[in-house]
C-alpha cells in the first residue's frame, strides 16, 4: 500500500496503540456528523466506550492520519465498503478527509475489486457534499444496519459508490 503524506501529516496502518485515539476521533466525528440525523434510539449505543469496544476488530482494516504523534483521522475498510472515515475537527479543511478516502479506495482496490461503495446517514449533508465532490455517485436510498451491543438499530442512510481505477479530481 502506498504511502501517503500531506504537509505535516502522514498516513499509516493503524496498530493496537491507535485503538484509544481512533475511538476518541470516532466518538466525536460521529456525534458532529449523526445526532439529529439517525434515530434517537441510536444515541445510547454511542458513548466513548462503545468505541472503544468496536476499534479492535476493525483494526487490521484501519488506516489513520497522523499529525506528529496524534491521531487527527481514520479510514476503515470492510471488503467492498468503507466502513468509517472521520477526521478531528481542528484538523479538518487540510486535505485530510480527501486522502483517507483515496487510502480507502486503494485498500479495496488492493482486494481486486473494482466498487467500493459506503452509507451516509440521509441528513448528513456535510459529509454527501464531500462524498460528491470526490466522485462518489449517490446510489439511492439503504436502510443501513447499525451495530449496537445488544443487537443492530435500522438507520436511513444513502449509498454512495465509485467506480475504482479512473482518475478522480479529488
Amino acid at each position: 500500500m502506498t504511502s501517503m503524506t500531506l504537509p505535516g501529516v502522514t498516513l499509516r496502518p493503524a496498530d493496537s496503540d491507535d485503538v484509544a485515539a481512533v475511538a476518541a476521533v470516532w466518538h466525536t466525528g460521529w456525534r458532529d456528523g449523526h445526532l439529529g440525523n439517525v434515530p434517537a434510539s441510536l444515541e445510547q449505543h454511542r458513548r466513548l466506550d462503545d468505541f472503544r469496544r468496536r476499534v479492535p476488530a476493525r483494526i487490521a482494516g484501519t488506516q489513520v492520519a497522523v499529525l506528529g504523534p496524534r491521531v487527527i483521522g481514520f479510514v476503515m475498510v470492510d471488503y467492498d465498503e468503507i466502513e468509517q472515515l472521520f477526521v478531528a475537527a481542528e484538523a479538518r479543511g487540510r486535505g485530510v478527509a480527501d486522502a483517507l478516502l483515496r487510502q480507502g479506495e486503494e485498500m479495496v482496490s488492493a482486494g481486486g475489486l473494482g466498487r467500493a461503495w459506503l452509507a451516509v446517514a440521509s441528513g448528513n449533508t456535510r459529509a454527501r457534499r464531500f462524498y460528491e465532490r470526490m466522485d462518489w455517485q449517490d446510489a439511492g436510498p439503504i436502510e443501513y444496519s447499525a451495530e449496537t451491543a445488544t443487537g443492530s438499530i435500522t438507520v436511513p442512510c444513502r449509498r454512495y459508490e465509485r467506480q475504482l481505477g479512473f482518475p478522480s479530481r479529488g
